[in-house]
């Protein structure tokens, strides 16, 4: 006899066998049980979690000569013959290509005969929603008030595309996803059934990728223990076959991240792709992942939700130490885009590689997230050590990015003396300087300010310092200085008053009108280097 798939060997023969649905065998138990059966039936859900089995388990109950506890016996000739698929009362149609109204008549046609070898005619329809309006609309009537000897089961994985006549007609059962604890142990079962050696990590790892799908859970386990026949099936070589990536890696990978470690990334990468790792597999995985992460970081009691091993949660732990909400949700945005994308793309490495720079280059995006995640990084590296250093000031006032090569201090002939100690409101106008920018409403104010920078009078009084004097006078209209005040009330929570001047770019007020942001006596909260680019030049 040829080999039998797994998912068809052990397909449940009563009730009792279907794992996870307790919730719809109970009461389809109870119908058949008091004689309670429904003429028309709706079975919901994703694929592999057992519509069509209990559709069928059902056909065979109601069928059955000798039935016990509302499960089929399985020997009765109406079992056995309904079993082989040898049954004329129990009809199984498939939607998907027989989806006009001439199928629905044929079926119209039969209804009015009674069965001649079982007590009710059963029609299974699977993927109902296939259906064309036609062949619905001439279903209607039959569905409502079909002879008493007829029963309907009709399973489908999108109930959304039913027309709300035929829902009404039908009781409804949601067939929910299968949890990896149950499908793992289903699968511990029948491997020792079938005499198999394996892992159980290697198990609940299968039962994690089906996805709460039992037969694909079946499927992948077919497939690992044909790669390895006669060998005992452990977790690595499940990877090896489905192409997946062990969370060590995803650990490694996100440590990079986190240290902004373009480099690090990239040979992460390279290492799994001459493993043969699946990209897509990979994003999906790296997601997952993450959302473990996003789980403990924003969850009270994240060990009640998450399923991970004691070596993984250690590893979490860590890691969510160094993360936040903002940033995790940034990444997760980032990768999520990237695993849309990917299935169509043709160069699938090259695209994941972007999204890895994107995202250890926050300054390559304008949004708050992006704008958190460079905070972030600059805070983390002070409590390092790394003091607050500004960048040399050129003869406009501007930094000069290109004639840079690190962090260095103000020179003293740049240096411009400045009173003892700055009133308090200008310092926190300058020490959030380039927040007030981003945060502004006004897009044309936000664009010309973006090119000046904060000073002060004699008096001690705010000055913005601008070397176009086309912009200066747009920052000195009405307009300009509202939304000027408005943001600069956001970070005080008071008036400031404050002036608008413009001066020569060839440097020659540039002494009597110093950028306060470029020296280091005043401690910046944004500290820039040679890598990266300010909001403020």
């Amino acid at each position: 006899m040829s080999y039998v798939a797994l998912y068809r060997k052990f397909r449940p023969d009563n009730f009792s066998d279907v794992k996870g649905q307790d919730h719809i065998v109970t009461t389809l138990k109870n119908q058949i049980t008091s004689g309670r059966v429904g003429h028309a039936y709706l079975f919901c859900g994703t694929r592999g979690t057992g519509k069509t089995t209990v559709a069928k388990l059902m056909a065979k109950a109601v069928n059955c000569e000798n039935p016990h506890d509302g499960n089929p016996c399985g020997e009765c000739p109406s079992c056995k013959a309904i079993a082989a698929g040898a049954s004329m009362s129990v009809v199984e149609i498939d939607a998907a290509s027989n989806n006009g109204v001439d199928n629905v008549r044929e079926i119209i046609d039969e209804v009015a005969f009674p069965p001649a070898d079982a007590k009710f005619r059963v029609y299974i329809i699977d993927e109902v929603h296939m259906l064309s309006i036609g062949a619905f609309n001439a279903l209607l009537k039959t569905l409502e008030e079909p002879p008493s000897y007829c029963i309907f089961i009709l399973a489908t994985t999108d109930p959304q595309k039913i027309p709300i006549t035929i829902l009404s007609r039908c009781q409804r059962y949601d067939f929910k996803r299968i949890t990896t604890d149950i499908i793992t142990d289903r699968l511990e079962e029948l491997t020792s059934i079938e005499k198999m050696d394996v892992e159980i990590r290697a198990l609940r790892y299968i039962a994690k990728v089906a996805d709460g799908s039992m037969r694909d859970a079946l499927s992948l386990l077919d497939q690992c223990m044909a790669f390895h026949y006669g060998k005992r099936l452990e977790y690595g070589m499940v990877l090896d076959v489905l192409g997946a990536v062990d969370t060590e890696v995803f650990s490694r990978l996100y440590r990079c991240i986190l240290k902004q470690d373009v480099r690090g990334c990239i040979v992460i990468l390279d290492e799994a792709v001459s493993q043969g790792r699946e990209m897509t597999q990979f994003v999906n995985d790296f997601i997952g992942y993450m959302r473990n992460l996003l789980i403990i970081v924003s969850s009270d009691d994240p060990w009640s939700i998450l399923d991970v091993s004691d070596e993984s949660k250690e590893r979490l732990i860590e890691e969510a130490e160094h993360s936040d909400l903002n940033m995790l949700m940034r990444y997760i945005r980032i990768v999520s885009e990237l695993a849309n994308d990917i299935r169509y793309a043709a160069s699938k490495r090259i695209m994941v590689e972007t999204a890895l720079i994107k995202i250890c280059k926050p300054q390559m995006e304008t949004d708050n997230r992006a704008l958190l995640d460079r905070i972030r990084v600059l805070e983390e590296k002070i409590e390092k050590g790394i003091g607050p250093m500004a960048m040399p000031v050129s003869g406009a006032g501007m930094m000069n990015m290109n004639s840079v090569s690190g962090p260095q201090s103000v020179s003293t002939e740049q240096t411009v003396a400045l009173p003892q100690a700055l009133p308090e409101d200008i310092q926190a106008v300058v020490n959030n300087w380039s927040r007030m920018i981003s945060g502004m409403q006004d897009p044309a104010v936000k664009s010309v300010l973006k090119n000046t920078y904060p000073s002060i009078t004699s008096d001690n009084k705010l000055k913005i310092v601008s070397h176009d004097g086309v912009n200066a006078m747009r920052l000195d209209s009405e307009s300009g200085r509202a939304a000027i005040k408005e943001a600069i009330a956001k970070f005080t929570g008071k008036e400031v008053d404050f002036i608008i001047e413009a001066i020569p770019s060839d440097g020659s007020k540039d002494a009597s009108n110093p950028n306060i942001l470029a020296l280091k006596n005043i401690n910046m909260d944004i500290i820039t280097d040679n890598r990266e680019e300010t909001d403020y030049v």
